[in-house]
């Protein structure tokens, strides 16, 4: 869970010619308890101890929350006319952000003058990954991804392009109908500024399954992000650091743990109204996300399913990783069977005895199944 804020945006606001173009753009485009991070494994640290929070680190840190971090007077002209094209409030419709590609413009938050589609907007200016300095963004050790270490089986699990940079002030922007920047950084203890990997299809997908659910009469209007990004090194000293945890989409920005609080109680809402708080609630979840996904096989990723491990609850993490997978701790075992168009060929679905299922490059995680995803 990682972020960038609003008190901290000075003049950083996009002139007429941004709101012209914006307003006219419709191209639809976990909790970890918080505790003192262990180094991560001497084989890493010595690679990485030539690196530290260094004058140039420190550098691309206050490069990302200067005051002097501003489009030029020429405005748009930083943008490529593809960056401004894409701009939109998503599939969802409830998008408030978009997401610059690294390096177009100086990081920082870009207010688009009386928003967009009537609701605040703002464009948000990424820290290059070419930034980071061995485990360090700044003064925020974030470690190392795979990429770093050694070759990964597929694109999906190459290094991040860029980070959001977040601060006190603005881990509050709202970047989406029920989300903050906020809701996203790692729980960690380290002060601000720290450093997030977001992506704007994960924020779509996570407001579409509200919107489904919604519709359904489930009330949505207060969603906990238990998990969401989470950096490398936090992701080692959660365990598993050989295995999947090493290559968890909460590393990437595309991946989150969520339970539906509506009632505020810090726990999972009794969302098929049976009168009790467990599995069959999480499972509402699950019906909703695989009519998202049938709907939007774009928005295609995993699904796992988890028995209450804290004071919140049963929980279900989502994810658009772009291959579909599925997995859970649930004492049913395989999970409901996957609901296709008529038109298309039924997929397999695990076996009755099985808690993970996945396709394409995800299929791999299924082998010696444990959670970690």
């Amino acid at each position: 869970m990682d972020t960038i804020g609003r008190g901290s945006r000075v003049a950083r606001v996009l002139p007429l010619a941004a709101l012209v173009l914006v307003s006219a753009a419709a191209i639809p485009a976990f909790a970890n308890g918080s505790r003192t991070l262990p180094t991560e494994p001497a084989a890493i640290e010595s690679r990485d101890r030539r690196f530290a929070p260094v004058s140039a680190a420190e550098a691309a840190n206050r490069s990302a929350t200067t005051s002097e971090s501003r489009l030029p007077a020429t405005g748009l002209d930083a943008l490529s006319a593809t960056e401004r094209a894409d701009t939109s409030t998503g599939l969802s419709g409830q998008l408030r952000v978009h997401i610059l590609a690294a390096g177009s413009t100086p990081p920082g938050v870009y207010d688009v003058p009386s928003g967009v589609a009537g609701r605040p907007f703002a464009f948000l200016g990424v820290v290059p990954f070419a930034a980071k300095r061995g485990s360090w963004v700044g003064t925020y050790r974030v470690g190392l991804w795979p990429a770093e270490l050694r070759s990964v089986r597929s694109g999906a699990y190459d290094n991040p392009a860029g980070f959001i940079a977040v601060t006190a002030e603005n881990a509050d922007l709202q970047i989406s109908a029920h989300f903050r920047l906020g809701d996203f950084v790692t729980h960690d203890l380290a002060p601000f500024p720290k450093y997030v990997v977001l992506r704007e299809a994960l924020l779509d997908k996570l407001e579409l399954v509200l919107a489904d659910l919604s519709m359904h009469g489930v009330p949505t209007q207060h969603v906990v992000v238990l998990s969401g990004f989470r950096t490398p090194a936090y992701n080692v000293a959660l365990g598993n650091a050989s295995g999947r945890a090493r290559e968890s989409r909460h590393q990437y920005g595309d991946a989150s743990d969520v339970i539906i609080d509506a009632d505020q109680d810090g726990r999972m809402d009794d969302l098929n109204g049976d009168g009790r708080v467990n599995a069959q609630d999480v499972r509402v979840i699950e019906a909703s996300v695989n009519r998202v996904e049938q709907m939007h096989p774009e928005l295609a990723g995993g699904l796992g399913l988890y028995e209450a491990m804290g004071p919140s609850g049963p929980f279900a993490h989502i994810d658009v990783r772009g291959t579909r997978a599925r997995w859970g701790t649930l004492g049913r075992g395989a999970l409901l069977p996957y609901q296709l168009a008529s038109s298309v060929a039924p997929r397999p679905q695990p076996a009755a005895t099985g808690h993970c299922y996945a396709e394409g490059p995800s299929a791999v995680l299924c082998q010696g199944f444990r959670h970690g995803h």
